[in-house]
């Protein structure tokens, strides 16, 4: 019976034993489990209060702890002004990457989609390695893989290999970085990609990329963090050689990047920056232009984009998808740098959401209030998510939302009255408890891993300066009261409304309306009757 259970798994177990046999194979166990580890005499001995001798620490096996010190994250400037952090970590792999002060909300001089081509670009072609081939070949030596991925407010360079080469690792980072390959034809293969992920992302069942994007262009009309991420198709046309070579003579200078590593000896990271990214002008571009960087602030505007689309979706798979129109409704928060950022992070967790077809659908032990106040109760919602982005001067928090195209003017009117009732409700000791605790557990849990680690440290010191450990984010999230909710749900609906939309928006209510509403009752005339008198 062991054997078949070890083999096959226990519904195999089941299958061909007799119920008998069972009940007697885990009367058994049970027996046996109960004599080793919770006899009564044993039980009886063990105070609760005191932690478990489990006697000397196993050969082979250390703590996760450096000189009776948990690890911590180290800092050193060099003189060309690059910042390099790194903390230690444990077990074999080590990731380290470049993160710049760069990304599409710099693009105001340039064609918008230009960090969204020199992404498609990154660990093509470089000075010592002539293609992509190459450079994976090198890295796949020591286990490794290379990735670029660009950001309204970065563009991130990154690589995972085993601890031992790490400096062929900040090798091609460097060549990759400043001596990349940069010509027509190769700027023209990498359009051809962008165009490619552009036409995936319309036939995408997910709409919260295209809906990300127009409620920031909404929100932050023609500037900095209004411009797309996403390159517009019209803009391709725009991009070349020239043109990437202008934007990074200005943004990729080593005073706005951050060299950011885990698992690496600090010592080691630091002497290979000072050997690989003391470019000293050996660049693809020649000498950056510090002085033409932009250097605008953030000015959230408000407004409204639509993207009429008469005909539905379509969708080249087996099984069609419905005919949807997606929402966004925004409002202005707070930039990471402010002091309620973290309540604003707890009213993003308050709010949750998600979709109405999860596994279990909604209401399986999901307790967060766009759960609660609507998939639960209007089953013709699809879905509905709140977010919080905040960059270092300014921050959006919107709720996104789908629903059938005839019945968007409700959909709206079930927006407003979740956005209504932050101030005209109350909050429970309950609910932000459970907003704090999940919070709190995500940060812990996605910590645990060494690529978030590693974009943690990244974009906290290319933003803030400093890394603030988990501890200190778990004791600011706890710091968070009900009263902070009250009043940032107050900061919140000062705010104008930004509204971004695309599909049959033909019964779509006006901007007016919708602001007339935020600051009135929270009440559409063009909604129907059953929310006019509710």
């Amino acid at each position: 019976m062991a054997v078949y259970s070890r083999r096959f798994g226990l519904n195999y177990f089941h299958e061909v034993c007799r119920p008998s046999v069972i009940k007697a194979f885990y009367k058994k166990q049970i027996s046996y489990y109960n004599k080793k580890f919770y006899c009564k005499s044993s039980r009886d001995k063990i105070p609760l209060n005191e932690p478990l001798h489990v006697g000397s620490q196993p050969q082979g096996i250390s703590p996760v702890i450096l000189n009776g010190e948990a690890y911590e994250t180290r800092i050193t400037i060099l003189e060309n002004g690059l910042k390099v952090a790194s903390e230690e970590s444990f077990g074999q792999f080590s990731t380290v990457g470049v993160l710049i002060d760069a990304g599409s909300r710099y693009e105001v001089d340039h064609p918008c989609g230009v960090s969204h081509v020199i992404e498609k670009m990154a660990f093509k072609s470089t000075e010592q390695f002539k293609c992509n081939d190459d450079i994976l070949n090198e890295l796949e030596k020591h286990g490794g893989n290379a990735d670029c991925q660009s950001f309204r407010d970065a563009i991130v360079y990154a690589t995972s290999t085993f601890t031992e080469g790490l400096e062929t690792v900040m090798n091609i980072l460097s060549d990759g970085i400043f001596r990349q390959t940069i010509d027509d034809e190769l700027v023209s293969l990498q359009k051809e990609v962008v165009e490619f992920e552009l036409e995936n992302l319309e036939l995408s069942p997910d709409p919260e990329p295209l809906l990300t994007d127009l409620i920031h262009a909404a929100g932050y009309r023609n500037n900095t963090l209004g411009l797309y991420k996403l390159c517009p198709k019209e803009n391709l046309e725009k991009i070349n050689a020239s043109v990437i070579k202008d934007y990074m003579s200005k943004y990729f200078d080593p005073a706005r990047m951050v060299i950011a590593a885990v698992n690496v000896d600090h010592n080691i990271i630091v002497d290979l920056a000072k050997k690989y990214f003391v470019v000293n002008g050996n660049t693809t571009w020649g000498n950056s232009c510090k002085e033409l960087a932009d250097k605008s602030t953030a000015q959230f505007t408000g407004g409204i984009i639509c993207d009429h689309r008469s005909t539905p979706q379509v969708n080249m798979g087996p099984t069609p998808l419905p005919d949807l129109a997606h929402v966004s409704l925004g409002l202005e928060s707070v930039s990471f740098k402010d002091p309620d950022f973290f309540a604003f992070a707890v009213l993003n967790a308050l709010m949750g959401g998600g979709g109405s077809f999860s596994a279990g659908g909604p209401g399986k032990g999901m307790y967060s209030r766009l759960y609660l106040n609507v998939l639960n109760r209007y089953h013709w919602i699809n879905s509905c998510t709140a977010f919080n982005h905040s960059y270092i001067d300014s921050g959006i928090f919107c709720i996104n939302a789908s629903s059938h195209p005839s019945q968007i003017s409700n959909l709206f009117q079930v927006l407003l009255n979740e956005y209504v009732n932050l101030t005209q409700g109350e909050f429970t000791d309950e609910e932000v408890s459970r907003a704090k605790k999940q919070l709190q557990s995500m940060l812990m849990m996605n910590l645990e891993s060494r690529i978030v680690m590693f974009e943690d440290i990244g974009r906290q010191i290319l933003g803030l300066g400093i890394r603030n450990s988990a501890q200190e984010l778990y004791e600011k999230i706890e710091l968070v009261t009900i009263q902070d909710m009250k009043r940032i749900s107050e900061r919140l609906l000062e705010s104008k409304p930004a509204v971004a939309a695309f599909g049959d928006l033909r019964k779509m209510p006006s901007l007016q309306d919708i602001q007339k509403a935020l600051v009135g009752n929270g009440k559409l005339p063009s909604a129907s009757r059953f929310f006019l008198f509710r």
